[in-house]
């Protein structure tokens, strides 16, 4: 089959044959559809020190999918070929603590697919049925294909109530803007979304920032006052891993703030914890999705009418994939999807 390998110790991708994934009795196997290009991608892609010490060589990589079950392991009863469906990214070991108790998200021996284990950026890729998402009949392909990051979304953005209140995020990539749909659907009041990036500052604004700010050209305190808030922002989603967002974010919390943290930080970052305490603050970190919580709030959302289609601002065919890259790492994108029926 084709698949999209990071074939050396270096930069770029190669699309390449490799043989057919297997299942086993509690697997399926899976004809992708689409597929859509992640921050994380971009690194292995460009093989940054992170990529370097972390991706086996060589694997196929990427892991944001939609496709059609095609075989079944004898096992399997609760999915039929001709499902349509996505894989959560993280396969858990089963047997940890966290585990045991349900909490799936905390496993211990998390293995990533396509970070950890092969990936979805190919004709087919099998995964323990424990790991399969059933889509409802009718989704959009393309908005099934970034479940797996608009989990991130949800997840972060769902992580304090915010009905009612009003919300900071920093980071306006797919996974900030995707944010502030939700954040909007659920009822919050002012959506303050922070990018230095004008083109996804606007992208902001269609899926449902009320106001964006260029940290570079404007301080965050003049924006709150402009809009009338004289307490700070109740909840704060920390989507960049940028310290000046972190320290502009923690500077513009009310007391008794809470802020949700998604973004992973590539240096250190000192933060003054007088602010932290002083302030009564809450901080949360959040990775990835809770399963299988969080994909059922995707689920319900996007049947509630929420509509997070036009942070899709790119499409390409999979043997187009090098221009496909070359647009998510320009910054002048949000998400970008791979269709796999030409592969």
């Amino acid at each position: 089959m084709k698949a999209l390998v990071k074939a050396v110790r270096g930069p770029g991708l190669e699309l390449q044959d490799v043989p057919e994934p297997t299942i086993g009795i509690n697997d399926v196997l899976i004809g992708v559809r689409r597929t859509g290009i992640c921050g994380t991608d971009l690194h292995i892609d460009r093989w940054d020190a992170w990529a370097e010490r972390t991706i086996p060589v060589p694997m196929v990589v990427g892991h944001e999918f939609v496709g059609e079950i095609v075989a079944t392991g004898a096992n399997v009863a609760d999915f039929r070929v001709g499902d349509i469906v996505s894989g959560e990214g993280h396969v858990v070991c089963g047997r940890c603590r966290n585990c045991m108790a349900g909490r799936r998200q905390l496993c211990a021996h998390t293995s990533g697919i396509g970070v950890n284990r092969p990936g979805a950026f190919a004709e087919l890729i099998a995964l323990p049925q424990t790991n399969i998402w059933h889509h409802r009949d009718g989704i959009d392909l393309d908005v099934a294909a970034i479940f797996d990051p608009f989990g991130n979304a949800v997840h972060t953005a769902l992580a304090f109530p915010v009905l009612g209140e009003d919300v900071l995020i920093t980071g306006a990539g797919p996974i900030g803007c995707m944010a502030a749909a939700v954040v909007r659907h659920a009822g919050a009041r002012h959506i303050v979304v922070s990018d230095p990036n004008r083109y996804r500052r606007e992208l902001a604004i269609t899926l449902g920032a009320t106001a964006t700010i260029d940290p570079a050209a404007r301080a965050l305190d003049d924006l709150q006052r402009e809009l009338g808030m004289f307490e700070g922002f109740d909840v704060g989603l920390e989507m960049s891993g940028a310290a000046p967002a972190l320290h502009a974010m923690l500077a513009g919390m009310a007391h008794g703030g809470k802020i949700a943290m998604l973004g992973i930080p590539t240096v250190d970052i000192a933060i003054d914890w007088n602010q932290v305490v002083f302030n009564m603050l809450t901080i949360r970190g959040i990775y990835g999705r809770e399963m299988y919580e969080t994909w059922y709030q995707m689920s319900v959302l996007v049947e509630a009418g929420l509509d997070i289609a036009s942070v899709i601002t790119h499409r390409y065919p999979a043997s187009a994939y090098r221009e496909a890259f070359a647009t998510a790492h320009s910054g002048s994108s949000g998400k970008v999807v791979l269709d796999w029926s030409d592969a």
